[in-house]
């Protein structure tokens, strides 16, 4: 392909990206309202679950379906590239669009957060993320197995304290984009709009991915760079729009929820599937994707715990450590 066609796949894959962003996010915050459910519950549940349900189906099909070991190369890729990702770039972007956004007059240089909800959700991560990297030392079987059930009933308690958290503000909401003239419109229409959003952005992620898999061909990049860092990219482009979109309205519960809630599920389901499915015998490249993510997380909750609140530009510079990488697996 061309330059021309890759350009062009590129900009398809955003346009998409982002016109089934508009609808999904849409969609999620009146399902929200409708059912009375915390700010925190919809963007770390609702939110974060139902853009991560497509891509976790990869290492599903890869690992259970597939056959040779090129199938184990691609799930482990899928499940531990997504929370290298989310962890080490999507959260500095989204400190830097803030600052952006501060720049620009749009609204003020600070996250607005319930600070008390963020540290539950990082916590949630590094437990079960710390999990993952112990069962890399040990290769009993049994304890793997038990590792994972124990990952499942986490993420069960974790959806547990979100939905018992206190319901926040939604009255000041954008009307349905499929029911423009209702007050209240009906889950038939609020389900129809976020199912229509949602396959925008897995056609989105699709494109994306397509044009990133042919670059790289083309460029020789390594397969290993292609399923640690680009196709995480392209299937966490969803969660990204959807908080990108978020923070540009102030609604940061949202923003921020949609992705560290996504990192707990990542963090959870993807690696039980992981542990079940594999031997969990990891080389070096990928060990040190689950460490970065652990330093990252780590350096966001240490804000939290003793700061009190997060600094923008400290955020920023945890995209350092995906930089790094990417640096490193493409000259190795």
């Amino acid at each position: 392909m061309t330059l021309l066609t890759y350009a062009a796949l590129f900009l398809a894959s955003v346009v998409v990206t982002l016109g089934g962003c508009a609808l999904f996010t849409n969609s999620i915050e009146w399902l929200g309202k409708r059912l009375k459910v915390p700010d925190g519950a919809v963007g770390s549940i609702f939110a974060a679950v139902g853009t991560t349900l497509p891509e976790t189906s990869i290492p599903i099909m890869a690992i259970f379906f597939g056959a040779g070991q090129d199938r184990i190369d691609v799930g482990l890729g899928a499940i531990l590239g997504a929370p290298f990702m989310l962890s080490t770039l999507v959260i500095p972007i989204l400190a830097g669009l803030l600052l952006l956004y501060a720049k620009l007059g749009k609204r003020a240089a600070t996250f607005r957060l319930n600070y008390g909800e963020v540290r539950v959700d990082l916590q949630f991560f590094l437990i079960a993320y710390g999990l993952t990297l112990a069962c890399v030392f040990v290769s009993f079987r049994l304890t793997h197995y038990l590792v994972a059930a124990s990952l499942m009933a986490l993420y069960v308690y974790y959806m547990r304290i979100k939905f018992s958290g206190q319901q926040g503000d939604q009255t000041a909401l954008d009307p349905l984009m499929f029911a423009r003239r209702s007050t209240m419109p009906s889950y038939g229409m609020i389900g129809l709009q976020s199912a229509v959003g949602l396959g925008g952005l897995v056609a989105g992620a699709h494109l994306f991915i397509t044009a990133a898999k042919a670059l790289s061909a083309d460029l020789g990049v390594s397969p290993l760079l292609l399923a640690l860092l680009i196709a995480p990219l392209a299937t966490e482009l969803p969660e990204m729009s959807n908080s990108f979109l978020w923070l540009y309205r102030r609604k940061d519960t949202l923003a921020v929820g949609n992705v560290t809630g996504a990192m707990v599920f990542q963090g959870t389901f993807p690696v039980s599937v992981g542990l079940v499915g594999t031997d969990w015998n990891l080389g070096s490249s990928a060990v040190a994707t689950i460490a970065l993510a652990l330093v990252a997380v780590g350096v966001t909750f240490g804000q939290v715990l003793w700061g009190g609140h997060w600094r923008p530009w400290l955020l920023s510079a945890c995209a350092l450590l995906y930089l790094g990488y990417a640096l490193y697996l493409y000259g190795s």
